[in-house]
């Protein structure tokens, strides 16, 4: 029993490293729409947001048949509920992807200001996505921890983003509304760093069993 049990847990984990991968992908897709403006990126990063929803429905079928067909002790309990949590993250992660490959779908100007660094933003968010995925395949707590310190700096980043556009507004040299597109897609990345975040604590819960904003 103990065996098959194992063996599910380790079907789990595969998938949410999928599911992890796919995440980074949309991500990146992104964020090379938005900066390259390659158009296949746009349906690339919608295509990937629909793959992280199945996968979501696919990975809570996996954590309910471990609860109720098996015994889980409660290491394993904590990997299991952490793993229904992550995927609620993960899974905004794909709509935050998919939601700024809408909005360059339709902005209006070819360039992309670099306002207050936003690609440097844009990529340590993608970056965060793939550190708080590697904490989880490594069990590594380090990492994790870091993870949710760097989210301090993706915030600075996106108040940099926020002034600089406010800025440009108010001297009316720049079509309002590309300037309000180009801060919605930087608050969508801030909300990418913050789901990051997320993930990562509930790594550290899942090894420690205490879920940092508990220590707080």
């Amino acid at each position: 029993m103990r065996n098959r049990f194992d063996q599910q847990l380790e079907k789990l984990n595969v998938e949410l490293v999928t599911m992890g991968a796919l995440c980074e992908d949309a991500v990146t897709y992104a964020i090379r729409a938005l900066f390259d403006r390659e158009s296949d990126m746009v349906e690339r990063a919608e295509e990937a947001e629909r793959q992280i929803d199945q996968m979501e429905r696919d990975i809570e079928s996996t954590c309910m048949r471990l609860l109720l067909q098996q015994q889980p002790v409660a290491r394993d309990l904590r990997v299991i509920s952490s793993a229904l949590k992550m995927i609620g993250d993960m899974e905004r992660i794909g709509d935050q992807a998919a939601d700024i490959a809408e909005i360059v779908k339709y902005l209006k100007e070819d360039e992309v200001p670099n306002l207050g660094h936003l690609r440097e933003m844009s990529d340590f968010a993608a970056g965060m996505v793939t550190a708080s995925i590697n904490s989880f395949v490594r069990q590594d707590l380090d990492l994790a921890r870091k993870v949710i310190l760097d989210d301090d700096v993706v915030d600075g980043y996106f108040e940099k983003v926020k002034e600089a556009l406010i800025g440009l507004i108010a001297e009316g040299d720049r079509d309002g509304a590309f300037l309000l597109d180009i801060l919605m897609i930087a608050k969508y990345i801030e909300r990418v760093g913050d789901h990051a975040t997320n993930i990562a604590e509930w790594v550290v819960y899942s090894i420690t069993g205490t879920h940092p904003e508990e220590s707080n």
